[in-house]
């Protein structure tokens, strides 16, 4: 073990080497600044206003992503991130620890989890090189006037609640909309955990003509049905597969019928991405809007089939719990459809 702990040190002091590109007696933000590999992390610091945070009196400790690191983000990932101040505050918020955690004292906590800033938790490895989640340390022991700068090859993305994480993603404009009009949006933001069956955009689109406009203008019909596609609990795809021809009760309190049928479907809506998790629940993905009974439209021949949902690869950015937080709602990877047969 102390060989072990001998040989982390020498890696994490042999990165520290490249510090002195770094500006002195600076703080962390004019830190960055001077560098000038930084431009990225110093404009999403500026837009969320953390910058005038990260130069108070801390000490904290900064795993600096680089603008390489950025840039490799998943194509629209960093345009959604600057649209969204709050939710951009939190991934900045994920990076910073609080107190001064200089290069030995990783190899302490090789092995263990830290606390940001955000309330969630990094993961600290040695394998090869030092880790950050699945971040790669490349410079260390960046000393500031209010802290430490240590800095990493790849942008740490925590776990999103389940508004976030519907926001982050192109399909579920109209979700997020009607959430936000009914005011659910803050509850779902709660600690939970819920269970969401989310309707696309696509699905949306597919209820009868002037439908949707008038849920809109009727915020308490629409919240009722909001309610309906949601369930206490964190319930899984694979609980899902044992509830075969059973009822559960939404938060609206009326009953949803889950059938498997080559397919899995909740009421007459196909599940068609399952278990994106969130830190306050899980979504799976519904190809149709779900309507309580007293509120279903008659006439069922004016109801057009949704389109298929749009593949898109998930970001690969490390953490605990992001493998399916952004983009991930219309990933097909890992057998998320739903489509076995329970037997």
């Amino acid at each position: 073990m102390k060989k072990i702990a001998v040989v982390v040190l020498a890696v994490m002091l042999t990165l520290g080497m490249g510090a002195s590109v770094f500006a002195d007696e600076a703080d962390i933000v004019d830190t960055a600044i001077a560098a000038g590999d930084f431009e990225t992390l110093v404009t999403a610091l500026t837009l969320t206003g953390l910058d005038d945070a990260l130069r108070g009196d801390g000490p904290f400790t900064v795993f600096a992503p680089t603008d390489d690191a950025f840039a490799a983000l998943p194509s629209g990932l960093l345009d959604k991130l600057l649209e969204n101040p709050d939710i951009l505050a939190d991934v900045l918020l994920y990076h910073v620890v609080e107190g001064e955690v200089m290069a030995a004292d990783a190899v302490a906590l090789a092995g263990e989890s830290v606390v940001t800033l955000s309330g969630q938790s990094v993961a600290i490895s040695v394998d090869g090189g030092v880790f950050i989640n699945d971040a790669e340390v490349t410079a260390t022991d960046i000393e500031c006037t209010n802290g430490v700068i240590h800095v990493i090859d790849t942008v740490l993305i925590p776990e999103f609640d389940i508004v976030q994480t519907a926001i982050m993603n192109d399909d579920f404009d109209t979700l997020v909309a009607a959430l936000t009009a009914t005011g659910l949006d803050e509850a779902l933001q709660g600690s939970g955990p819920f269970t969401v069956f989310a309707p696309t955009d696509a699905a949306f689109a597919a209820l009868p003509d002037g439908l949707l406009e008038d849920l809109l203008a009727d915020t308490d019909a629409l919240s009722e049905i909001l309610l309906y596609h949601v369930i206490s609990g964190r319930v899984p795809a694979v609980d899902v597969l044992e509830l075969d021809g059973e009822e559960v009760t939404a938060l609206s309190g009326q009953d949803l019928l889950i059938t498997i049928d080559d397919g899995v479907f909740v009421n007459e809506s196909q599940v068609v991405v399952t278990d994106v998790e969130c830190s306050n629940g899980i979504i799976h993905v519904i190809d149709a809007v779900l309507v309580p009974e007293a509120l279903e439209d008659t006439d069922d021949e004016d109801v057009t089939e949704a389109p298929p949902i749009t593949e898109v690869p998930l970001p690969e950015t490390g953490g605990p719990g992001a493998t399916l937080a952004l983009l991930g709602l219309v990933s097909v990877i890992g057998g998320a459809y739903l489509t076995t047969r329970r037997r």
